[in-house]
């Protein structure tokens, strides 16, 4: 059986691909933003990554957050009160109802910087899922592809579905969820990580364990 290639090794720099779209956008270490991705002020924390064509808007993304490939999180929404919901009532100057082409109603923009979407760390999103606006994502969540995400999901919750719905919690065992939140492991400095990577590769259990007798030893 053939092995699998090597990756492409990062470095504490983001790495971003020629064709990604970055703007007002803040990339933490260890970080990838791969082909045609689209950021509008987001912030991705250390050592997450996202797949090629995805596209992200008003975000903000934990440490260890995988996020697959055309994935949409926070489209924006449209004044929905208004007597219309078409641009030309907040971008007047595109459509020549206004003397700039910058003409814009920056209400409607602020409100929609604040309905920001939350994710945890060590988050999984997978392939074509969808996170609208306002939402947030616990710790350790993983969202099922092609979801559509209209309401927050707990902490190790699995949810799938249009819209998601919790499918079931990621271990068995709810002490075993509020343990891996008390140890936030994904605080843990580079090297630290480095040193327990063997048990970041088995068992739930036994990484526990033994994390949590270090902790109480200190760092």
């Amino acid at each position: 059986m053939a092995s699998q290639p090597a990756s492409r090794r990062l470095s504490d720099a983001p790495t971003i691909a020629p064709t990604a779209k970055i703007h007002e956008s803040q990339l933490g270490a260890w970080t990838e933003v791969g082909d045609r991705c689209v950021f509008n002020h987001v912030m991705l924390g250390d050592y997450s990554y996202v797949e090629r064509d995805s596209d992200l808007m008003f975000t903000e993304v934990g440490r260890f957050t995988s996020i697959a490939s055309s994935v949409r999180i926070n489209p924006s929404n449209h004044p929905w009160w208004r007597p219309t919901l078409h641009h030309f009532s907040y971008r007047p100057g595109k459509f020549g109802f206004a003397d700039s082409d910058q003409s814009v109603d920056d209400r409607i923009f602020a409100w929609r910087a604040e309905d920001r979407v939350v994710i945890g760390h060590d988050v999984w999103i997978g392939h074509g899922a969808i996170v609208l606006p306002g939402v947030i994502i616990g710790n350790g969540a993983i969202v099922g592809a092609g979801s559509v995400v209209t309401r927050d999901v707990a902490a190790y919750t699995i949810v799938v579905g249009n819209p998601a719905r919790a499918l079931r919690s990621r271990f068995a065992d709810p002490e075993t969820v509020a343990r891996l939140e008390a140890l936030a492991w994904w605080e843990w400095s580079h090297e630290r990580l480095a040193r327990m990577l063997v048990l970041f590769q088995g068992d739930t259990g036994a990484f526990l364990e033994v994390a949590e007798r270090e902790s109480r030893l200190g760092p």
